[in-house]
């Protein structure tokens, strides 16, 4: 069995991502940034859109639901906690429900924070995570309806993950994240190897992700919270967790 997972861009900033169970001919989107991309990279694999499936309700995730769903009669999955925001919902998950696609067993977590409801996927079989707005490559999403603790909750979910996890994320912003992620933690090497790479990706309008779970813990700021260099320069050597996660997330809100 194989799992094709096929990540492009839509949008200014946003990844359109479908996977492909080769075995049942079953496909999935995760999230509907736009139509028009999703459609025509379907028309160039020669593949029918079976089910969306949804991560959280902002309008650069879900806007192309319903052109979808018309075009392909397509199943629209989503996160129980925000049902009434989401249009076409045809199924609610939550916390510990898992999907079957095909020959895979797709596992949602709640990821709470950047929104209410949020939801991530996990495909073990498949070692791959779609977090959408939850974590970027060094970076996180804003925390816009939850709480600092509960996002911090969330990205602990995460960081429990095999490292080998492919993660795929909502938004090309590592660039922009790297930025800040090296007033953070400048001393980092891995930090530092990452931001060059980086830079050359995006020189080339390469796109900087996938990453993986390993890869963040190494050089995300978000993530590195327990680490003594990080504690040091933010003069919180004996904070929690919790606290020193918000210190972080409120300094790139103000950068």
């Amino acid at each position: 069995m194989t799992l094709i997972i096929d990540q492009f861009p839509c949008r200014s900033d946003n990844f359109g991502v479908l996977i492909h169970d080769t075995e049942s001919g079953l496909t999935a989107a995760i999230d509907a940034p736009e139509f028009d991309p999703i459609k025509h990279r379907l028309a160039e694999r020669g593949w029918k859109l079976d089910q969306i499936l949804v991560t959280h309700h902002h309008l650069d995730h879900v806007e192309g639901i319903l052109p979808l769903k018309q075009a392909y009669g397509c199943t629209v999955i989503g996160p129980a906690g925000e049902a009434d925001k989401i249009p076409g919902l045809d199924r609610t998950v939550k916390e510990g429900d898992v999907l079957s696609f095909g020959a895979y067993e797709i596992r949602v977590l709640d990821t709470p924070g950047h929104t209410l409801g949020h939801i991530s996927y996990y495909i073990p079989a498949a070692k791959a995570a779609f977090v959408a707005d939850t974590l970027f490559s060094l970076g996180c999403g804003r925390v816009i309806e939850g709480t600092m603790p509960m996002m911090w909750g969330s990205l602990e979910k995460l960081l429990a993950l095999p490292d080998d996890t492919t993660v795929y994320v909502g938004h090309e912003y590592t660039q922009a994240n790297a930025r800040f992620a090296l007033t953070i933690d400048p001393s980092n090497p891995d930090l530092v190897a990452r931001s060059g790479e980086v830079d050359a990706l995006r020189a080339g309008n390469k796109s900087t992700l996938p990453t993986t779970i390993g890869l963040e813990k190494r050089t995300n700021p978000f993530l590195r919270v327990d680490s003594p260099a990080v504690r040091e320069r933010l003069g919180m050597p004996a904070a929690s967790a919790a606290d020193v996660f918000g210190e972080i997330r409120t300094r790139k809100d103000n950068f």
